[in-house]
């Protein structure tokens, strides 16, 4: 994985909970380009690999911004990064990679953020704005100290709608909003796990190409029947137990293959499939994508058929 050292130019807390920072080259040198949507990997020094979604506008070559939001809870890199990054801190960032674009045609856009997941909106409003599309972004949060970016994005006038749970005594009507939205327009979700598992239903008979969203977890289990993985490239065949991982098998082979979040969100270990029929369990792939089984995630997804046959 290609990675690059930059510096944490700025530390802002932008809501309770959430803390923003920007990052710049050493030597004020323009940045690797990215399109809005992408994430960049944070490679923590006590090992962890975190990713974060860029939420500046892509015009902006000279920095990359990101936001970050603390949960004690989590699996520790939020907290560590906020204990322990600072201000003229030099910080490992991946190149940016982009899972979750704007379509290519997206002239009519509805984009839904809530809490963290306003990030990647961010740049996104950036984009649609340079393109002159026509876009209308509804952001939900918990309360108004906990929405972050919430004057810049009232700047925006009445294009943005700001729900706050605890002033409407209610929850975002997901519902409503999609069903007043265009059928041709492309819509985009963000946010908390419930969130994107209502946003998916309201819009399972939409097109599936206008429909886009992005997790930041995947709670499907990594488990399953053993299988036998034949490695073409390698000329290499794996048994790969109950509880092991495709990837797992293949690190012990010996075989190096890139890799970064463990659980299917970031898309980093995709692999070509030559034969066989693969156990989607990714949250990267569209339907569409998962349907064609040319390629997998071989961090957390497995087979459906007793063996599989990979590009590797």
């Amino acid at each position: 994985m290609q990675t690059q050292l930059l510096t944490i130019d700025r530390v802002r807390d932008e809501a309770i909970g959430i803390r923003s920072y920007i990052l710049k080259d050493p030597q004020g040198y323009e940045l690797p380009q990215f399109t809005a949507g992408a994430h960049i990997d944070c490679h923590l020094s006590n090992g962890l690999i975190r990713r974060y979604s860029l939420c500046n506008d892509p015009r902006d070559r000279f920095h990359y911004a990101i936001a970050v939001a603390r949960d004690d809870k989590g699996r520790g890199g939020s907290a560590f990064i906020h204990d322990n990054w600072h201000q003229g801190d030099q910080v490992i960032i991946g190149l940016p990679r982009n899972n979750f674009p704007l379509a290519a045609d997206s002239t009519t856009n509805l984009l839904i953020g809530g809490g963290i997941g306003i990030t990647p909106m961010m740049a996104m409003l950036g984009a649609l704005e340079a393109k002159g599309a026509d876009w209308r972004l509804v952001y939900a949060s918990r309360s108004r100290a906990h929405a972050a970016f919430a004057k810049e994005l009232s700047a925006y006038g009445d294009r943005v709608h700001l729900h706050y749970d605890d002033e409407k005594q209610a929850v975002l009507d997901l519902g409503a909003i999609i069903e007043q939205s265009a059928a041709d327009a492309h819509l985009y979700c963000c946010g908390p796990a419930p969130m994107l598992a209502a946003f998916e239903e309201i819009c399972r008979e939409r097109d599936p190409d206008r429909v886009h969203v992005e997790h930041f977890t995947n709670d499907q289990p990594t488990g399953g029947k053993p299988c036998k993985v034949h490695l073409r490239k390698s000329g290499l065949t794996l048994e790969v137990g109950a509880d092991q991982s495709i990837l797992d098998a293949i690190l012990a082979a010996g075989l190096d293959v890139p890799f970064s979040c463990l659980e299917g969100t970031c898309g980093e270990c995709v692999t070509a499939v030559v034969e066989g029929i693969p156990d989607h369990r990714d949250t990267v792939l569209t339907k569409r994508r998962r349907a064609e089984n040319k390629v997998m995630m071989v961090c957390c997804s497995r087979a459906k058929t007793d063996s599989l046959t990979l590009n590797l």
